[in-house]
Formats: structure tokens, C-alpha cells, sequence
């Protein structure tokens, strides 16, 4: 009796949340917004270089995009359309959710919305709040991404950490009250506690092996797609580097930059990738929950 054929691997997704070296939240003590124009912009040749790495091995990915890049880079845009890649929103301006009221996020994600679906000519569906700045005292915030046409968030790391985190929210994707999915990025249980697993610097701190391990995991004991996420500006050693920055945020900011490309190549290779609309919005059971600001 023949063995049955081994089931095919996973497709995890990949993400690129695509803003500038400058328009990190931590600098923002260090740069002043008014100041972004008259900074060296860099994220088009980075994005440029992520899409070579993505074409060589015949991979399709999701460019969170901030609408601030998109007004000043139209044609990167269009590149990455063209490239076979899902084009989603960051918001415009870099501004964190937890940092707007309503009225000011709604117009955030509105323009962002509307700026990119102008300039790549196809619907936006898909948010990831800059810094995944959606947690148990903004929940409001899903039902303004629904009622701008967003289909799905990807805004909720279920982690602690100190600038954000929701880590008592469900680990993979569930769907809200108001029908629009949320799609956390990835974590990895480990006894009482989620642990990082799918990207940022955390990617760039731990040893590639562990990484590979954590990923892995998910797929074969959770039996789940992995979403992970870089910026543009992690691939850059060359980037200006910011002055008068505090010892934490240096370390956070520039830990191994340098090795990040050769990384993001054995990533590329080591595992099945692709666009979160494809691989979430196309499921047919996806668990309902209603967060509540009790479960942070």
C-alpha cells in the first residue's frame, strides 16, 4: 500500500510595513514631523531591493503602505502592484492609533485609503496600525476600519512589550463583531506566556536558526500560517544615523542591520510564502470573538 503523499507546506504571509528610517515611532522624540521633507528619503531604493529578493525566489508579499510614501513615491507604488504584491494601508501619517481621537484616526485611515487605491488603480483591504497600535483602550478603532471599507487589520501584537501589545487576544485570525478580520502577527506559545516569533527586530537580535525553529513550529503544532513583518529602512546599513538617541532605542534601531539581507534571503528560502488577502480572506471558517478591553 503506498504512503500517502506528504501534505503541502504551509503558505505563510509575508509583510512589509513601508515607511522611511525617520518615521519610526521611537525617533519621534529626536525628529520632528515637520522636518521629515527635508530628510534624506531612502525607502525607495529599499523597497526596490526587497522586491529583487521577492522576484528571485518567485515570491508574492503584502506592502503595508503609509499614504505619506505613497504621495511623494507613486511610481514605487505602482512597482509593487505590478510585482504581483498586495498593496494595504499603514495609515498616512505614521501617527499611532493610540495617539488620535476618533475623528483624527478616521481621517488618517480614510486619506490613507483613498491615496493608494488613487495611485494603484484596485481596492486597499487590508490595515496594520503603525507600532500595532490597536489594543483594549482604542477597540473603536475596528469599527472605523469597517466602516471605511476595510476587509481586514493586522494591528494587534498579542505580546507585552512596552510601546504596545494585547497578549491576552487570540493568537491567529478571528473575525470581529462588526465582520472585519483581524490577522495578529505571529507569537509563539510557550508555556503561560506568547513569545515574538515572526519578525522586527526581534528577527534581527535573535540567531536565524531560532527564528526558522519558531516559525516552523507554528506551522507544524499549530497548524497555522505565520505572519511576519520587516520595514524597508532594516535592510539599510547605510541609513543616517540619528543623533542624541538614547542607548535603548540605538540598540532596538541598528542591531544587526547588516546581516538582515542575507537573512531575509534563507527566510525566503526556507519556508512558503505569500499575500495576507490570499491566504486569510479566502478561508471559509474563521473563529468569531468579541474583544473587550477586559481580556488586556
Amino acid at each position: 500500500m503506498l504512503a500517502p503523499a506528504p501534505a503541502p507546506p504551509i503558505t505563510n504571509a509575508l509583510t512589509i510595513d513601508v515607511e522611511d528610517y525617520f518615521q519610526v515611532s521611537a525617533f519621534a522624540p529626536y525628529i520632528r514631523r515637520a522636518d521629515w521633507d527635508s530628510r534624506e528619503c531612502r525607502v525607495e531604493r529599499n523597497v526596490d531591493r526587497i522586491l529583487e529578493l521577492l522576484t528571485a525566489r518567485g515570491v508574492s508579499a503584502t506592502f503595508f503602505t503609509l499614504g505619506w510614501i505613497a504621495e511623494r513615491h507613486p511610481a514605487l507604488v505602482r512597482r509593487i502592484v505590478d510585482g504581483g504584491h498586495e498593496l494595504a494601508s499603514h495609515g498616512h501619517g505614521h501617527e499611532r492609533a493610540t495617539d488620535l481621537d476618533q475623528a483624527a484616526f478616521t481621517e488618517d485611515v480614510t486619506r490613507a485609503k483613498k491615496t493608494l487605491e488613487d495611485i494603484a488603480g484596485r481596492p486597499v483591504l487590508g490595515y496594520r496600525a503603525p507600532s500595532f497600535s490597536i489594543g483594549a483602550a482604542n477597540l473603536w478603532a475596528f469599527d472605523v476600519l469597517a466602516c471605511a471599507g476595510y476587509r481586514y487589520s493586522s494591528s494587534i501584537y498579542p505580546i507585552r512589550h512596552d510601546h504596545y501589545g494585547m497578549p491576552d487576544s487570540p493568537r491567529f485570525a478571528y473575525r470581529l463583531h462588526n465582520g472585519l478580520l483581524e490577522v495578529p502577527v505571529t507569537t509563539l506559545r510557550l508555556g503561560e506566556r506568547n513569545l515574538p516569533s515572526s519578525g522586527g527586530g526581534y528577527f534581527r537580535l535573535l540567531p536565524y536558526a531560532v527564528s526558522r525553529w519558531m516559525i516552523g513550529r507554528v506551522n507544524r503544532v499549530d497548524g497555522e500560517a505565520a505572519v511576519f513583518y520587516f520595514h524597508p529602512w532594516e535592510i539599510d546599513p547605510g541609513q543616517p544615523r540619528i543623533p542624541g538617541i538614547d542607548a535603548k532605542t540605538r540598540f532596538r534601531h541598528y542591531v544587526n542591520i547588516p546581516r538582515m539581507d542575507r537573512r531575509l534571503q534563507s527566510l525566503l528560502a526556507d519556508f512558503s510564502w505569500g499575500r495576507m488577502d490570499q491566504i486569510f480572506l479566502q478561508r471559509q471558517a474563521v473563529p468569531v470573538h468579541a474583544l473587550t478591553p477586559a481580556l488586556a
